[in-house]
């Protein structure tokens, strides 16, 4: 017995997660408002024939009251003219009429309460339907909006552990790559041999100014004595350059 009921329960739960799985809020709240809307003119057709038998009750109603007016009046002319036969037959009419108005009436009094009901029950399944329908449409939007967000979710899952994540490393890590490759072969080429000599070509440039410069000092006796004999001391091609040049 335990086991049947454990089963049976396993089945519905089964069925059950399957089910609503299957159900759409959307579609399900959409085709309950049009079952609603449906149901309307129903609604209206059936107050519409209470309404016509309470109208055709007030046309009998009328009917049945000329009817007694004309049985009354043939009733005292039947009188007057000593025509008691006339008269008594005119009578059992006008009490059948009477009796014949009195159901009427009654039966119109039902007709007008039962129509009064039926249109206002009418009246009050619309406003329903205006209320559900708002409500619906409102719940149709969260609905949109939470599959939105469901879906945002599954993205920024997707950038986190899918193979849009470890794309974007593995670009990430060439780009570094080659950047820093980039950085020592520029590096390299201006630590190398020529850019040594250049170096070597500025130092020595600025060495030969400089004696340039002594020499004419010499020349113009405004250097002290001890360095007036390291001038004096230079190589010769400095000093007849120095004399070209003046």
């Amino acid at each position: 017995m335990g086991v049947w009921i454990r089963l049976k329960r396993s089945v519905r739960a089964l069925f059950g997660g399957l089910i609503e799985k299957t159900e759409d809020p959307e579609l399900i709240l959409q085709q309950t408002i049009r079952d609603m809307r449906d149901r309307v003119p129903e609604l209206t057709n059936s107050v519409s024939q209470v309404m016509a038998t309470e109208k055709l009750l007030a046309r009998n109603k009328e009917r049945l009251e000329g009817q007694v007016v004309e049985l009354d009046s043939k009733i005292k002319a039947s009188v007057k003219l000593g025509r008691d036969d006339v008269a008594t037959a005119y009578i059992g009419q006008l009490q059948q009429a009477q009796l014949d108005l009195q159901k009427t009436t009654q039966q119109l009094d039902y007709a007008g309460v039962a129509s009064k009901q039926a249109l206002k029950a009418r009246d009050n399944y619309v406003l329903q339907m205006q209320r559900r329908s708002a409500e619906a449409m409102q719940l149709i939007s969260q609905s949109k909006q939470a599959k939105l967000q469901e879906q945002l979710a599954q993205t920024m899952e997707s950038f986190e552990i899918g193979d849009d994540s470890s794309t974007f490393s593995e670009m990430r890590d060439k780009i570094d790559r080659r950047s820093a490759a980039a950085e020592a072969k520029m590096q390299l080429g201006t630590t190398n041999v020529d850019s040594q000599m250049q170096d070597i070509e500025r130092e020595a440039m600025d060495m030969q100014l400089q004696d340039k410069l002594l020499a004419y000092k010499q020349e113009m006796n405004m250097l002290p004595a001890s360095t007036e004999k390291k001038v004096n001391q230079l190589p010769a091609a400095s000093s007849e350059d120095t004399n070209g040049n003046r």
